[in-house]
């Protein structure tokens, strides 16, 4: 397994309590903001070739990608050089911020470098996929409600998206009301986020079970129709 890189960190007690994400709340001020809102395309730059959660989370992921059906058509948001499928899907889009890193990835079929931060808009026609992942993050989004509803529209009917997520992130570039908040509260984050970006069907937030030392954590659900 490739080591951890040095920024990456565990996430503890939160520093500060936010208001609850449940029960439809609106995001409180300051909720999206980071200690270092400079350009990501500087941060990104150089090539990470690591891996952001330990083997047992790794197969969680896998696990759950499987246990979904996920194939066909998938995108991979905010990916790198791995997507953690236990077979990769027919045809995956790997969508990133550094092309070495997702040109590295075996699994990808196509490859598009792209700054969800600075523009959410996703360079997709409608219905173009049969799941849209996304692994390790979510926590980085400023504007991950629009980021959402594009996956929604991207998805066709029936379609799966789901995100999944541990305890460990740049603690820099991540959300201020991500670091505010604990694991339990981030399952609330992240399906709020959902409910505020359209219609879902099934939607599932909950820990999923792993053999590591890391802790993972996945929000799913599917687009409406068949």
């Amino acid at each position: 397994m490739v080591a951890h890189p040095v920024p990456d960190r565990r996430i503890g007690a939160p520093a500060r309590q936010t208001r609850s994400m449940e029960q439809g709340a609106d995001f409180p001020p300051g909720f999206f903001d980071r200690m270092d809102p400079s350009d990501d395309a500087a941060f990104y730059a150089p090539p990470r070739l690591v891996t952001h959660l330990d083997e047992g989370a790794i197969a969680a992921v896998g696990r759950l990608y499987s246990e979904l059906g996920l194939d066909g058509g998938v995108l991979d948001l905010m990916s790198s050089w791995v997507s953690h499928f236990e077979s990769p899907p027919r045809e995956l889009t790997v969508l990133g911020m550094n092309a070495v890193e997702l040109d590295a990835n075996p699994a990808a079929t196509e490859r598009v470098v792209h700054d969800l931060n600075r523009e959410p808009t996703l360079p997709f026609d409608d219905q173009r996929f049969d799941a849209v992942v996304c692994c390790t993050s979510v926590d980085y989004l400023v504007r991950p409600v629009e980021v959402m509803a594009e996956a929604r529209r991207v998805l066709r009917p029936g379609g799966w998206l789901v995100c999944t997520f541990s305890n460990r992130c740049f603690p820099t570039k991540a959300i201020r009301g991500w670091l505010a908040t604990d694991d339990e509260q981030h399952l609330a984050i992240v399906a709020e986020y959902l409910r505020h970006s359209g219609d879902w069907d099934d939607l599932h937030a909950e820990p999923r079970p792993t053999t590591g030392a890391d802790p993972l954590f996945a929000v799913w659900a599917r687009r409406p129709g068949s």
